[in-house]
């Protein structure tokens, strides 16, 4: 039988005295996670406005649709499927595809950040992160991977915001070409 084992206590007051010389770089992780958080959050928005042309609704319902599904993944699956039975253009559906799977990618940065145990000095910086998700590997059960905070990992965060940004317009540059082609669509099957 394995013992808990606990970690030393952090001392507490060592660290906020010394804090102050870390605080930029702490103020720029902290920014950074919040721009990555922000940005994500933006992107998964804007399939609302997806899932209003494929309902051919309003705002409001296609919200309330996107919020009534609990999970990111339900709510993608929702519009795949949807997508499947109203769109009959294969290069619109081939683009929307691809804005979900690079959507897929970003939320794999987005969910590091967001499900990890952040590890800080004794100078007050933020040293490491440790992913919270069970990794399985040989029969064994362990935390996932502990990630330094340097300045690679920083580099890493920025392209992810700027890949996030980029979804973003990509989303909105998409919606005309998908509005235009579901009301072309609608009108053929009414003659």
């Amino acid at each position: 039988m394995v013992s808990a084992q606990l970690p030393p206590k952090p001392d507490f007051d060592a660290i906020d005295a010394a804090a102050p010389v870390s605080a930029d770089r702490r103020t720029l992780i902290l920014a950074l996670i919040g721009h990555l958080v922000f940005s994500w959050s933006n992107n998964e928005s804007m399939f609302i406005y997806v899932l209003m042309l494929l309902l051919d609704t309003d705002q409001a319902t296609a919200a309330v649709v996107f919020a009534t599904l609990n999970t990111t993944r339900a709510r993608l699956d929702l519009i795949e499927r949807l997508a499947k039975l109203q769109i009959k253009d294969q290069a619109i559906d081939k683009t929307l595809g691809k804005l979900i799977e690079h959507f897929n990618d970003s939320t794999r940065v987005r969910n590091e950040f967001n499900h990890c145990m952040y590890s800080v000095g004794s100078g007050g910086e933020i040293t490491h992160t440790q992913a919270i998700r069970i990794i399985e590997k040989r029969g064994q059960l362990r935390l996932g991977d502990v990630r330094p905070m340097d300045d690679d990992r920083i580099k890493e965060m920025i392209e992810a915001i700027r890949e996030l940004k980029q979804i973003n317009r990509d989303i909105w540059n998409f919606l005309p070409r998908l509005a235009d082609h579901l009301k072309q669509t609608k009108k053929n099957e009414q003659k």
